[in-house]
């Protein structure tokens, strides 16, 4: 029983290295589609992500969940608001990759836990510890730091932060797995997605029509890019402890920033490095919160608490 468990942890793992490697990875894969604009390329991904999760489905034969949600209209509304926010997200993440912001778009996923937590005070009323505070603080700081020191917010990383909080935290209210709920957002994108290929190609300006037969097979497998991490974070969920999988997910942002500077030489200015070493200085302090909390005594009683980091998948 123990070999068991043992290789079921290291299975976890592997799918757990699998998923984040391949979000952290994912900005190699946008370039690869241009000519195509932001909007095709999300249009398209919208699409086939479909096509992939519904032929997974009729794999392993889980179906009864559909006929649930259909009947629950509070839950199919707030689905339909986790694709609107998804939509966004998804968009501007990949006309970052493509216009040259990849350093900028990995910063959205390392604050992402802190305003997963601003959120959970905010607008659930949660109680945060003292270095929770300390962490948010530092990271609002950051956010100061590259404002003033750019000129300008940086709107690119708060608007990935912001929507992929706001996604963990609907997701969180209709409680569906991975698979179940991105066939369902993906349902409800369906329709304006096709459409609008449709109208790119009756106005001929669709390159999944005018491009070569490769072009449009990438343009096709943006939905195994998008539910195969998926598939592996599944995996990894029921095996590893959270904590394990919350330290995982910083894997995601910090290959997305190091293919920034290394493989796109995007510039890292003196004022960029302060603010992204302000973040990360409040990534350990969340980091050494989590796992300190993690080795409690379960007797202990705390109060309710926020916990961080976050373990969602970066649906990058």
């Amino acid at each position: 029983m123990a070999g068991k468990s043992k290789g079921e942890h290291r299975t976890g793992l592997l799918n757990g290295f699998a998923a984040y490697g391949m979000w952290g990875l994912v900005p190699l894969f946008w370039p690869l589609l241009k000519p195509a604009e932001a909007t095709e390329i999300l249009a398209h991904r919208m699409v086939w992500s479909l096509a992939f999760v519904a032929a997974a489905l009729l794999v392993v034969r889980r179906w009864a969940w559909a006929g649930e949600l259909l009947r629950q209209p509070r839950r199919l509304a707030l689905i339909a608001l986790a694709a609107a926010v998804i939509t966004v997200n998804w968009g501007i993440y990949i006309w970052a990759v493509n216009s040259g912001h990849v350093v900028e778009a990995s910063l959205g996923y390392f604050i992402n836990p802190l305003v997963t937590i601003a959120m959970g005070v905010l607008l659930l009323k949660e109680r945060l510890r003292p270095v929770q505070w300390a962490a948010v603080g530092v990271g609002l700081t950051a956010v100061v730091v590259l404002a003033v020191g750019s000129g300008r917010l940086p709107w690119i990383s708060l608007t990935l932060a912001f929507s992929f909080a706001t996604y963990g935290l609907i997701k969180k209210k209709v409680a569906l797995g991975g698979i179940e709920s991105l066939a369902a957002e993906t349902a409800i994108q369906f329709l304006p997605a096709l459409g609008y290929l449709l109208w790119l190609t009756a106005h001929g300006d669709s390159t999944f029509t005018t491009g070569s037969a490769g072009h449009s097979v990438l343009l096709a497998s943006t939905g195994l890019i998008t539910a195969l991490p998926l598939v592996c974070f599944g995996a990894a969920a029921i095996r590893v402890p959270l904590s394990t999988l919350g330290l995982l997910q910083y894997m995601a942002p910090v290959f997305q920033f190091l293919l920034g500077i290394l493989y796109f030489h995007e510039a890292m200015p003196a004022e960029r490095w302060a603010g992204f070493s302000l973040v990360w200085l409040a990534l350990v302090l969340l980091s050494w919160d989590a796992l300190r909390a993690a080795r409690r005594p379960k007797a202990v009683i705390v109060p309710p608490r926020v916990e961080a980091p976050s373990s969602a998948p970066v649906d990058a």
